[in-house]
């Protein structure tokens, strides 16, 4: 099957024309109405071709997606978070502009970046203010999380250079399995070895300066590593009674291909991220906000239980669409496996990686990068450069915190 199918019995007596699926209203529409209106409109959004016949509607997905047509998708998902939050960005904004350097001052910092966990209610306010700032829609993730401030030390506020966090891998993504060589069982036994890094950037003005990389730099770090092992020391895995605090590779996933932050980046001739290939595009966030909460009110009128508790998380939104997508009459699996394509990475932390994660070695043999090393390497390969970048210093010097906006 290469399209959607939709019967139109169930949303007008007549002809209907595809620009009267794009502008609608949903007053006075059942709740199954609403969800096929917003479903067709979101793939109208992301160029599906659609074909309107007197009984059905045929919607047809392109051969891939562009960049542009990503990062609109992405903009539509991250406005309505945004708006919804609007109240409590508004109430923090000044906090978060106090924390973050002048142009002149980075500049002209010698840049020494510190880790800073989140533990603090003042940490996870910046955290979050600082991600509503990425481009992609905010989503946070379960399971165990660490979020991390970077800050510069070298500037007397320790302004924010970037932030970062990791979290439980998901379960399933055939591509890295097939990389590791893990089959169900040994997946099973080993996947506490790692994490995914769902969050990995720079804040201005450091992101002139490449910040980014520097980020990325030190998640390698056995700083990261040993704050890793010390949030977890002591917990056993309930079902293989293994410790969960080593760490021995993380994996993370970039929606426009390959990455310029994590491309070609490497220390002491090792690729520090290495590219491992794409997934298969099955997911969610080819469907607004608003579509899932009309699915899940119209899967409530049918007294279908959707509530969800901590440890759902996309899972739980799939359940959703695939529930809906019954009900409705087309083939949810189909919308599920159109969603957009990650390339995907994975930072090894230990060189006997791939030994550990199969269960041949018990032992990690870490690939021992330490912070400083790993700073000094971004200045001497990438910070010199940028400073002597014209455009790179007048878009640094530019930056005015006060102007800081999300």
């Amino acid at each position: 099957m290469n399209a959607l199918e939709f019967d139109t019995s169930s949303l007008t007596h007549k002809q209907l024309t595809k620009k009267e699926f794009i502008q609608f209203s949903l007053e006075g529409k059942s709740p199954e109405q609403k969800v096929k209106l917003l479903i067709l409109r979101d793939l109208s959004n992301l160029d599906w071709e659609i074909k309107i016949g007197k009984r059905k509607i045929e919607v047809i997905p392109p051969e891939t997606y562009n960049k542009e047509t990503i990062k609109q998708a992405m903009a539509i998902k991250r406005e309505e978070i945004i708006c919804a939050n609007r109240k409590w960005i508004d109430k923090n904004i000044e906090f978060a502009r106090r924390n973050l350097a002048n142009g002149y001052d980075a500049l002209n910092s010698e840049i020494n970046p510190i880790i800073e966990v989140c533990e603090t209610e003042k940490q996870h306010t910046l955290f979050r203010m600082f991600r509503y700032y990425w481009s992609s829609p905010y989503s946070d993730y379960v399971g165990r999380r660490i979020k991390l401030l970077i800050r510069d030390k070298a500037l007397p506020n320790r302004p924010i250079i970037g932030i970062a966090a990791l979290g439980s891998p998901i379960i399933h993504i055939p591509e890295r399995d097939e990389f590791i060589g893990w089959d169900k069982n040994t997946r099973t036994k080993n996947l506490i070895y790692t994490m995914d890094a769902f969050v990995i950037g720079a804040l201005p003005p450091y992101n002139y300066l490449l910040g980014g990389k520097l980020v990325s730099l030190i998640l390698a770090s056995n700083e990261v590593r040993r704050i890793y092992s010390e949030k977890y020391k002591g917990q056993i895995t309930i079902i293989e009674k293994r410790s969960a605090n080593s760490l021995v590779g993380i994996f993370t996933t970039s929606l426009y291909g390959k990455s310029s932050q994590y491309n070609r980046l490497k220390y002491q001739s090792n690729l520090i991220y290495e590219q491992i290939g794409y997934t298969k595009g099955y997911g969610t966030l080819h469907l607004s906000k608003e579509t899932i909460q009309e699915m899940v009110k119209f899967l409530k009128s049918k007294n279908i239980d959707v509530s969800h508790g901590f440890g759902d998380g996309p899972s739980w939104v799939m359940r959703v669409i695939s529930s809906a997508g019954e009900l409705v009459g087309f083939d949810s699996d189909f919308l599920l496996r159109h969603s957009f394509k990650r390339s995907i990475y994975f930072v090894p932390l230990a060189k006997n990686y791939h030994e550990v994660l199969n269960s041949i070695s018990k032992k990690p043999i870490y690939c021992n990068y330490s912070k400083l090393e790993l700073v000094n390497y971004w200045k001497e390969r990438w910070l010199l450069n940028r400073r002597k970048n014209i455009d790179v210093i007048n878009n640094v010097l530019a930056f005015d915190p006060k102007t800081f906006q999300v």
